[in-house]
């Protein structure tokens, strides 16, 4: 048992900012604010910094693009445009240099990705950024990766001889999958009502899942006439558990968000216009879709912007007008929703799972450093116990 003491204690619930203490035991938050600390508990005294539940980063690809290993990026099934049948979990690898960064620095969960090379990439899943294997890190499969725009095109195309080489050819490769999930869904209700054999498919249960369990689809699309592509295909095919993931030119189009309340991953807005569709590129996207009604997250896209850097990411939103009173939620409680998990983490209250991190500052402010994270109740980052000088990791 460890009792968080004298903290100003931001629970990213109702109940807002409180002054007080947070006690966790068997893995769990048990108890924040004004509440008794039993003898036995281990207390850490936090003088009045700061405490926060762990960040979530709502779109990373850490755990399955290895930090500085560019062979081992295991993010995108090259082999076809179409690879619903893949699982982000059977990739990610506990020990990546990422995740050790990014619970360090304070963020505690991560959604991680397949790659966008695929117009379908495959099953995403919620992880912890500490533990020892995948599978105890796991909290959920959380959706269906798609992609829009130039990475699809560029992946495949005329240089590989495969569809899609353009935009009409991507959307037409979207349909086509869902097409064919239809049909299967079909054609396994008759077979089990009639009885027969029937002959399963991974790929179509998996996509199946999106059409018949409101299962989320998370599509990457960063110009507003891909994402209009992609509401119009939603659309068509009844699928209403939607997240847009990057949203650079979102602000343009905030009032077609609000209207289908599709959330908005928003990020990496630390980056340059290194492709065409991102020459609306900027730190405002997130201001406007909040002021517009929409839920917006901040991500990083790890390892395009590093994992640790996610707090920077937010305070640059804020610096562009994202409201500082809700800077907080656009990487605890909002993703934690978006992504379903948030009946375990993004929010410190009873029952939830014990991730949190203790700052010596407002978290996205520059200066500002973590000092003590916990995961699952563990102590995993303690900067005075943990600290190295960098001089004596240098390994060559």
């Amino acid at each position: 048992m460890y009792a968080i003491t004298n903290g100003l204690v931001h629970t990213a619930t109702e109940r807002g900012t409180v002054e007080g203490h947070v006690l966790i035991d068997d893995g769990e938050i048990v108890a924040v604010g004004d509440v008794d600390v039993p003898a036995e508990a281990t207390a850490i005294d936090v003088g009045g910094d700061h405490v926060t539940p762990g960040l979530i980063d709502a779109h990373s690809h850490a755990g399955i693009s290895e930090w500085g290993e560019p062979e081992d990026r295991d993010y995108n099934e090259g082999t076809d445009s179409v690879t619903p049948h893949v699982n982000a979990l059977d990739g990610f690898h506990p020990r990546d240099e990422e995740l050790k960064h990014a619970f360090r620095n304070g963020v505690t969960s991560v959604s991680a990705r397949m790659g966008s090379g695929n117009v379908i990439g495959g099953i995403i899943c919620s992880m912890k950024t500490y533990g020892l294997t995948a599978d105890g890190m796991l909290i959920r499969e959380d959706g269906m990766k798609a992609a829009m725009g130039e990475n699809p095109k560029r992946f495949h195309g005329e240089e590989q001889g495969r569809q899609p080489s353009t935009r009409p050819g991507v959307a037409a490769t979207l349909r086509e999958a869902f097409m064919a999930a239809e049909d299967y869904v079909d054609r396994r209700e008759h077979a089990r009502n009639a009885g027969e054999p029937f002959e399963r498919d991974l790929g179509m249960e998996n996509l199946s899942r999106v059409l018949t369990e409101g299962f989320p689809l998370r599509v990457h699309a960063h110009r507003a006439d891909d994402i209009m592509t992609v509401f119009r295909i939603a659309e068509e095919f009844g699928i209403e558990n939607l997240s847009i993931e990057h949203a650079t030119e979102g602000h343009l189009i905030a009032e077609e968000f609000a209207k289908r309340d599709v959330p908005a991953v928003v990020g990496p807005s630390l980056y340059s216009g290194a492709k065409y569709e991102l020459r609306n590129i900027t730190f405002e996207t997130p201001a406007i879709l909040h002021e517009a009604g929409v839920e917006v997250a901040i991500q990083t896209d790890a390892p395009v912007v590093p994992q640790h850097h996610l707090d920077v990411c937010v305070g640059l939103a804020v610096r562009e007008g994202f409201p500082a009173d809700d800077a907080l939620a656009a990487v605890t409680r909002v993703p934690a929703e978006i992504l379903g998990i948030d009946d375990r983490v993004g929010t410190l209250e009873p029952g939830t799972d014990a991730d949190l991190a203790v700052w010596d500052g407002v978290f996205y402010e520059n200066g500002t450093r973590t000092r003590h994270v916990f995961v699952d109740g563990e102590h995993v980052f303690d900067r005075e116990r943990d600290a190295v000088d960098p001089r004596e990791e240098y390994a060559w």
